[in-house]
């Protein structure tokens, strides 16, 4: 993933933050091979400290290429918004001449994968996806014995994801001025579509932390 200075995250805590109050939802990206199309899983996904867990069905494509223990990749992206050109052009007379461009925010993992088969282990990763969507606590024990999920043990693979590589990005036009990005927060509030207020209020955070993008690049060099 490209990133560039000005819209790459400005430390861990925040890329971090970003996914702890996102949907904890992506695609994971495994090998099939040379010449093939890698095998796409969307996911919901639970981040602890350096590895990240998931559960598969124990039939799923991707499980004999996950068991090579080969990296994967586990991409998340959201609060994205479509700008138009005529947003963007630098002549109000002129708004054919604005670039459109795309908002987003994003984290792409490079992972290595370890399957779990272990009945008590994979109990435990499912357990912990349960305490991360479900923290009211109301759904039965969760165990390899105990129906309802004690039985589906046995068809179920854990996944645990060791992360060695981060890439992070906020892509909010950044390194342009406190008044431009401010008329696009208005903008994105105004029009209110699809995920306008995730792209506006993530827009809105950055330049509280960041400024004019020249003077916070000449303080923190």
């Amino acid at each position: 993933m490209l990133v560039h200075p000005y819209d790459s995250a400005m430390s861990e805590d925040e890329w971090r933050s970003w996914i702890a109050h996102s949907a904890k939802f992506g695609v994971l990206a495994v090998g099939a091979g040379a010449g093939q199309a890698p095998i796409m899983v969307p996911t919901h996904f639970v981040l602890s400290g350096d590895e990240i867990v998931i559960h598969l069905h124990k039939v799923n494509d991707a499980i004999p290429h996950l068991e090579t223990g080969a990296n994967v990749s586990l991409s998340i992206v959201g609060d994205y918004a479509f700008i138009p050109g005529a947003w963007r052009a630098k002549d109000p007379a002129n708004l054919r001449d604005g670039v459109p461009t795309s908002y987003y925010a994003a984290v792409n993992f490079v992972c290595q994968p370890t399957v779990v088969s272990d009945a008590v282990e994979v109990a435990q990763i499912i357990q912990a996806h349960m305490g991360e969507f479900q923290p009211a606590g109301d759904y039965a024990v969760v165990d390899s014995v105990t129906a309802p999920y004690g039985p589906m043990m046995t068809i179920i693979r854990g996944i645990r994801l060791k992360i060695v590589g981060v890439d992070a990005k906020f892509k909010y036009d950044d390194h342009k001025s406190v008044e431009f990005r401010e008329a696009m927060i208005e903008r994105l509030n105004a029009r209110n579509i699809h995920q306008d207020a995730g792209a506006a209020a993530q827009q809105a955070r950055r330049l509280g932390l960041i400024g004019e993008w020249s003077e916070f690049r000449h303080n923190h060099s």
